[in-house]
C-alpha cells in the first residue's frame, strides 16, 4: 500500500480512558462530524467490535463501508476496509502511549486512504491529514469533556 499519514495528540486523560471512547462506536455521531451513523456488525470474545458499518459524509467523500478492527492489548486498535462504495482501501490505527504518571496519554493516529476515482497523491495526503487532525481533535475535546471515573 502507498505511503501512510500520521499525527499524534497529547489527551489528559488515562489510556484506558482514551481507548474507552475510541471503542466506543456508537456515540460517533456525536463527536466525529464526519461520521453520521455507526452500526457494530460483529464482536470479538472480548466484546470489543471486531467489524462495524459506517456512514461517512466528509463534504467531497460521501461513502457507506465496513471496517474490520483488530485490537493489541489495551493500547493500539488498527482497521482495513471490508468493504466500500468510494474507497478502494482505508487502513489505519489508533496507537496510545502513557505519559508520565499514566494520567496524559499520547495518541498516535496514522492512515492510509485509497479512493476509487483517480486522484492525486498529495491530494490524499492532504484528505488524510484533514480526516487525522480532525479526528484527533475531536477524540480530545471528547475524552476530555467526559467524567474520568
Amino acid at each position: 500500500m502507498a505511503e501512510h499519514t500520521s499525527s499524534s495528540i497529547t489527551i489528559e486523560a488515562a489510556p484506558a480512558d482514551v481507548m474507552g471512547v475510541i471503542a466506543d462506536f456508537d456515540r460517533y455521531p456525536e463527536w466525529t462530524g464526519e461520521v453520521k451513523e455507526a452500526e457494530i456488525l460483529a464482536k470479538d470474545d472480548n466484546g470489543r467490535a471486531e467489524k462495524v458499518r459506517l456512514v461517512l459524509d466528509a463534504g467531497a467523500i460521501k461513502d457507506d463501508h465496513t471496517l474490520a478492527y483488530t485490537w493489541t492489548g489495551d493500547h493500539e486498535v488498527s482497521w482495513t476496509l471490508v468493504k466500500s462504495q468510494m474507497l478502494r482501501a482505508i487502513d489505519g490505527s489508533y496507537a496510545l502511549a502513557p505519559i508520565g504518571d499514566g494520567s496524559h496519554t499520547e495518541v498516535t493516529y496514522r492512515l492510509t486512504v485509497d479512493v476509487k476515482i483517480p486522484m492525486l497523491g498529495m491530494i490524499k495526503r492532504k484528505a488524510e491529514k484533514v480526516i487525522i487532525d480532525r479526528a484527533l481533535a475531536g477524540l480530545k475535546k471528547r475524552v476530555e469533556s467526559v467524567p474520568q471515573g
